[in-house]
């Protein structure tokens, strides 16, 4: 296992050759006394390609993928789009091209091991998709009073699916004391290849705020 820091990257087409289909665990452990309010975190992830000026942005609505995604799979066989009220919401959350699924929200990351998780199949990623930034946020932070310098023991890990095999560990280990936000890291291809950033950037931004930046419309 290669383990990450800041700005770091792994090229996983290298470190695990042959392996389409990646499991990303995302865990943490949040305060809950300073507040007295629990921790609500959610992990999102925009599907983009990069403009003009090289950043990216959003494709479409339908690919941000977050708990409550319009785009759902049921075992990863079928889609549901747009549920109606006599339709609702069901499955995984997922991208269009179901690339990407997000196996939900998890509303108090209590408990050892991942919170929440991400799948991404290679196979079914669209050529149209140039990076994937995968972002944690926590919900109500201004109102609840809280950021991340509260909540400890933050990683991001990529494991081979099928095998569980780990191949990179990301620890975040920076003082985000006043961030509301965290962009955990992003996967692009380069030549051919699937790689992974760590990025570790935070920000006092909502999830909406990520949606504006990255170019969709809240």
């Amino acid at each position: 296992m290669i383990n990450l820091s800041k700005g770091g990257r792994v090229n996983l087409s290298k470190e695990a050759p042959g392996t389409q289909k990646f499991r990303i665990g995302l865990g943490w452990d949040a305060n809950t006394t300073d507040t007295g309010a629990d921790f609500d975190l959610d992990v999102s992830v925009f599907l983009c390609k990069y403009d003009a000026q090289n950043n990216p942005k959003l494709i479409s609505d339908q690919h941000f993928v977050f708990y409550n995604s319009e785009v759902r799979t049921m075992e990863r066989k079928e889609t549901f789009i747009q549920p109606s009220d006599d339709f609702p919401k069901r499955g995984m959350p997922a991208s269009k091209c179901l690339g990407v699924v997000h196996s939900g929200d998890n509303r108090t990351g209590s408990g050892d091991g991942d919170d929440e998780v991400i799948f991404i199949d290679v196979t079914k990623l669209a050529a149209d998709i140039e990076e994937i930034s995968v972002v944690v946020t926590i919900d109500q932070a201004e109102a609840r009073r809280q950021n991340f310098g509260q909540v400890r023991n933050s990683y991001i890990q990529i494991a081979d699916e099928v095998s569980g095999a780990v191949i990179a560990k990301y620890a975040l280990e920076e003082d985000f004391s006043m961030e509301t936000s965290v962009q955990v890291g992003s996967f692009y291809r380069r030549d051919g290849q699937f790689m992974f950033k760590a990025v570790g950037a935070g920000y006092n931004r909502g999830l909406g705020d990520f949606v504006r930046a990255y170019g969709g419309v809240v």
